[in-house]
C-alpha cells in the first residue's frame, strides 16, 4: 500500500462474514479487510474509538498466539493501516450493488479509515505465473475434528456424535440449508485416505459454507453467501480439466467429470498431510482424546467400517501437517462448554465486585506473551480460584478460534517436463503443481460469546435427539405388545 494513493477503481468486492468486509486488489495478490458495524449503531465516534483496538487485536493474537501454536509456515497476521477516508466512501459506494442483501443489515466501516492489509491467499503467493494456466485455491473450513472426552459432558450423545453433524439438523430445520451434508469432520481428520476421501467428495456434493473453489482470484464453485451457490460439478470440471488433461482439453463427458474429481481430491489430499519444513510451538496432545476417533453419525459407507474399523480408527496424521497443527490447537478445549460455562460464571460473578480484574485477567486481551503462556498450563485441577477460571476460558477460546478457522490451498501448475522440482511440489499420474497451504480466520473469540455457545450448544442437541428419537420411532418394526395374544398354531404337514 505504499507510494500512490490508493484508487477505488483498483479493487473490489471479495467477501464478507458476520463481523468483516474483504476487497481484492485486481492486479496485485493483496486484500484488505474492513470491520462492520449494525447500520443503526454506526457512528463515528465509536468507529474511531473502537476500530483500531479490534483490529490491532486480531494482529497480535494471529502473530503472538496462533502463530506459534499452529507453526510459522501457515500463518500471515497482517498489519493494521489507515487510509484516506475519501478512497474508502467511495470504495464502500462501489462496492455495495454486490453485496448480498441478507448481508446488508451492518455497514463498513468509512469512519475511522483503519483496515487490515493481507496477502490475497486466493492466489499463487509468488504472482509470478509460472504458466498460462492460472493458478487455483482451495478453500476448505474444516470445523472440530475430535468428539469431546471431558468428563465434564453431561449429555451422552455428545460422546458418539459430532456437534457438527449435529447441527446440521437444525440448520436444515431453520432453513439455513436446503439439505444435510454428508460431510464429517473427524473423517477428514482421520488420516485414513479412503474417509478423506469419503468427507472431500461430501464437500463437494454439498459445500455449503465448508468448500469454496477459486481460479486466478475469482470464485468458481461453492457458495457466495447463504443463496448464491455454484454448485455444478460438471461446470467444476470444464474449469479444471485443462489442469487435469493439459494435452487434450476438449475431453468432456461423465467419465471426466468423475477422473477430474478424483484427481482433485487426491490434489488436495496430498496438500492437507503435506509436512512443512521447521515448524514450532507445539501444544502437546491429551490422550485422553483419542477414545474416539469416528463418529456414529459419519456417512462413510458402512462396509468400510465393518472391514477395517480398527484401522479406520488408527489412522495418524502426519505431524505437523496442517490438519494435525489444527487439531492440537482444537484440543486445547478439554472441558467442553459443559465444564467451561460454569467457570465463565464464577469470573462473572468476580467482574461484578472486582470490574477491573477484567484487564488483569486478559479477558479482552491483551494478545501478549503472558497470554500465549497461559495457554501452556493444562493442569484440569479446579482450584476454586477465579485465575484458574480464566485460565481454562483463555484455552477454550484459542481452540474455538482453530475449531472455526480455515486453510487455503494454492496451486499454480507446474510442467512435469521441467528439470528442476520445488520441494513444495505435488504430482499426480495426471498433473504437477507447485501449492502453498495457509491457515486465516484465526481472529480471537469474544470472551462473552461463550454464554451464547452454551444455549447454543443445549438447542443442538435437544433438537437431534428429538429427531433421533422420532425418526426411530417412524422406521422402528412392529412387535406384540405385553399381554397380547400371541398364541401358536402348529399345523400337522
Amino acid at each position: 500500500m505504499e507510494g500512490k494513493e490508493p484508487e477505488e477503481d483498483e479493487w473490489k468486492y471479495h467477501g464478507e462474514g458476520n463481523r468483516s468486509l474483504v476487497v481484492s486488489h485486481v492486479q496485485h495478490c493483496q486484500v484488505l479487510r474492513f470491520l462492520k458495524f449494525p447500520a443503526e449503531l454506526a457512528q463515528p465516534n465509536k468507529a474511531l474509538e473502537e476500530v483500531p483496538r479490534r483490529l490491532n487485536n486480531i494482529v497480535d493474537f494471529s502473530k503472538h498466539v496462533m502463530k506459534p501454536l499452529l507453526g510459522e509456515n501457515f500463518v500471515q497476521p497482517g498489519e493494521v493501516i489507515q487510509l484516506p477516508l475519501d478512497f474508502v466512501c467511495q470504495l464502500a459506494l462501489k462496492i455495495k450493488p454486490e453485496r448480498p442483501g441478507s448481508r446488508c443489515n451492518k455497514v463498513m466501516d468509512t469512519f475511522s479509515g483503519y483496515t487490515l492489509c493481507l496477502p490475497d491467499l486466493t492466489k499463487f503467493q509468488s504472482c509470478q505465473r509460472i504458466e498460462r494456466r492460472p493458478p487455483l485455491c482451495i478453500e476448505i473450513k474444516p470445523k472440530c475434528g475430535f468428539i469431546p472426552f471431558s468428563s465434564h459432558v453431561t449429555k451422552e450423545i455428545k460422546q458418539r456424535v459430532c456437534r457438527y453433524c449435529m447441527h446440521q439438523h437444525l440448520k436444515v430445520a431453520n432453513g439455513k440449508w436446503k439439505r444435510i451434508s454428508k460431510y464429517c469432520p473427524l473423517d477428514l481428520f482421520s488420516g485414513n485416505k479412503q474417509r478423506m476421501y469419503f468427507a472431500l467428495k461430501s464437500l463437494l456434493q454439498e459445500a455449503q459454507n465448508n468448500l469454496k473453489i477459486f481460479k486466478n482470484g475469482e470464485l468458481i464453485f461453492g457458495c457466495k453467501d447463504d443463496q448464491d451457490c455454484l454448485m455444478d460439478l460438471n461446470e467444476l470440471a470444464n474449469h479444471l480439466k485443462a489442469y487435469f488433461f493439459p494435452a487434450n482439453g476438449v475431453v468432456s463427458g461423465p467419465q471426466c467429470t468423475r477422473t477430474v474429481i478424483k484427481e482433485l481430491i487426491h490434489v488436495i489430499s496430498m496438500a492437507l498431510l503435506s509436512n512443512p519444513k521447521a515448524p514450532t510451538g507445539a501444544v502437546k496432545r491429551n490422550r485422553d482424546s483419542e477414545k474416539r476417533s469416528y463418529c456414529e453419525a459419519s456417512h462413510v459407507p458402512r462396509e468400510a467400517l465393518r472391514n477395517g474399523i480398527h484401522s479406520l480408527e488408527n489412522s495418524d496424521l502426519p505431524r505437523d501437517s496442517v490438519l494435525w497443527r489444527i487439531l492440537q490447537v482444537q484440543m486445547l478445549d478439554m472441558l467442553d462448554i459443559d465444564g467451561v460455562y460454569p467457570l465463565y460464571q464464577r469470573v462473572q460473578q468476580h467482574l461484578e465486585t472486582s470490574p477491573k480484574d477484567r484487564i488483569r485477567l486478559h479477558l479482552d486481551g491483551p494478545y501478549d506473551e503472558d497470554f500465549y503462556e497461559s495457554l501452556s498450563d493444562l493442569r484440569s485441577e479446579d482450584d476454586g480460584t477465579v485465575e484458574y477460571a480464566a485460565r481454562k476460558i483463555h484455552q477454550y477460546r484459542v481452540a474455538m478460534t482453530a475449531k472455526d478457522c480455515s486453510i487455503m490451498i494454492a496451486l499454480s501448475p507446474y510442467p512435469v517436463e521441467e528439470g528442476h522440482e520445488p520441494s513444495n511440489e505435488i504430482q499426480t499420474s495426471r498433473a504437477c503443481f507447485v501449492f502453498s497451504v495457509s491457515i486465516l480466520d484465526l481472529d480471537p473469540k469474544p470472551y462473552e460469546n461463550i454464554a451464547h455457545q452454551y444455549n447454543l450448544d443445549g438447542k443442538i442437541i435437544n433438537y437431534y435427539v428429538q429427531k433421533t428419537k422420532t425418526k426411530m420411532a417412524a422406521t422402528s418394526p412392529s412387535f406384540p405388545i405385553e399381554n397380547e395374544d400371541c398364541t401358536l398354531y402348529f399345523h400337522s404337514v
